[in-house]
């Protein structure tokens, strides 16, 4: 393990290099002789470096790292043009999507401040986030139609541990993020690739059973929420690792709880309320409550952000339909800890969730041979974006209905029935 990295003396050295090593043996499975593209915040380069490390020990081709910086990033909304927010830099992507197309695994390490544009122009933020995501989506199409093995993990910045742990001293609060992130991500164990073995295995058990059930929608009954959610034909529920067009096994999040799958786009009924506040790009939105007709919503409120809630939905024709529905017990680490991390990688593991926008070709039976023709026609959504949010609890009731309409009880009160 290299000793030169500028680590906080609040974060465990041992448990980061064993995050690392998840990363590359677990997140990625990296093949000898496969090519990383990484981007990774500057604040997390502790960790980013540790990650070549780890990936050039396991054989790696060339492992090539984007950065991005805060400070960077604010001075773009501060005192960048007005026009210029219409653009993306296209060329990157393009770079992006070939170097996936080649066979390059992908990793982001997330560690920026998740409320950094809380305080600029929401047109401004929104304008940017939708020129990135036509930007991006030559890429982003290999990430989620599995093309390639892909993974994410985090590191605990400090902007981010102080809005975690806001009553904390600065270390203290990073020592505690850390430790959450160490606890979540399973590298907090003498073996984390032998726990992460058997973690799969068990999320394996859940997808095994589901696909077996077949059901042909959820439906979703609590405080607030009475949703039916049709899925999509021929779905297939995933979780854990999973199988990537190009032969390799991957851990697409790490951590990750969920099982999951994609719902018709056009077969969602009925009314939602979210249970965890979303953190979207610097604004945090809290109390969500929508109302699906036709697989569409057509009434969304929000009790804080509902601003930039509507300039979400209207992003697309597919931002007001579902890509992903996915089932979190309500005894999940994540949500034991107690903790809104306020950030989706996290916060999306301690409950199930929805996801507005974007489907995963993944979650198909022989999903890789089907055309995006054919994924539509499944029921399979389509869109610039891909957001999740929390609509689990412990006061949450799941049932699967079949064919006939007959239930199976799927959850009870949060936990797998």
């Amino acid at each position: 393990m290299s000793t030169n990295s500028p680590i906080s003396p609040a974060i465990d050295p041992v448990k980061l290099d064993k995050l690392a090593e998840v990363a590359i043996r677990v997140g990625l499975q990296l093949a000898p002789g496969q090519d990383l593209v990484m981007t990774s915040s500057m604040a997390a380069l502790p960790l980013a470096r540790l990650i070549t490390e780890h990936a050039y020990k396991a054989g790696a081709g060339l492992v090539t790292c984007l950065f991005s910086d805060d400070e960077m990033t604010l001075a773009r909304f501060r005192y960048g043009s007005d026009d210029s927010f219409d653009r993306a830099a296209d060329w990157l992507y393009e770079g992006q999507a070939k170097a996936f197309a080649n066979g390059a695994a992908r990793l982001a390490v997330r560690g920026e401040n998740p409320m950094l544009l809380a305080g600029e122009d929401p047109a401004k933020v929104s304008r940017a986030n939708k020129a990135n995501s036509l930007a991006y989506r030559p890429a982003l199409e290999k990430i989620t139609g599995f093309d390639i093995n892909w993974t994410i993990v985090a590191y605990p910045d400090a902007a981010w541990a102080k809005l975690v742990f806001p009553n904390d001293p600065d270390e203290l609060a990073v020592k505690k993020l850390a430790d959450a992130i160490f606890a979540a991500s399973r590298v907090d164990v003498a073996d984390p690739v032998a726990n992460w073995q058997a973690h799969n295995a068990a999320l394996k058990s859940r997808t095994t059973w589901l696909n077996e059930k077949n059901f042909q929608s959820l439906h979703f009954t609590g405080p607030g929420t009475d949703l039916r959610i049709g899925l999509a034909d021929g779905h297939e529920w995933k979780g854990g690792a999973s199988l990537a067009k190009n032969g390799v096994t991957c851990n697409p999040n790490i951590p990750t709880e969920e099982v999951f799958t994609t719902p018709h786009a056009h077969r969602v009924e009925g009314r939602v309320s979210s249970t965890k506040p979303l953190s979207y790009q610097g604004t945090l939105i809290d109390n969500i409550e929508v109302r699906f007709e036709g697989g569409r919503i057509v009434e969304a409120n929000a009790s804080k952000g509902e601003a930039v809630l509507q300039k979400v939905l209207d992003t697309d024709e597919g931002a007001r339909r579902l890509g992903e529905v996915a089932l979190v017990p309500h005894s999940s680490p994540i949500s034991k800890s107690g903790l809104l991390f306020y950030n989706t990688l996290f916060d999306e593991n301690a409950a199930c969730h929805i996801a507005l926008g974007q489907c995963y070709s993944d979650c198909f039976v022989n999903g890789a041979s089907l055309t995006p023709e054919q994924i539509a026609a499944q029921g399979g959504n389509k869109s610039l974006i891909h957001i999740d949010w929390m609509i689990g609890s412990g006061q949450i009731d799941i049932d699967g209905l079949d064919a006939s309409g007959a239930r199976t009880p799927v959850m009870r009160k949060g936990e797998w029935a």
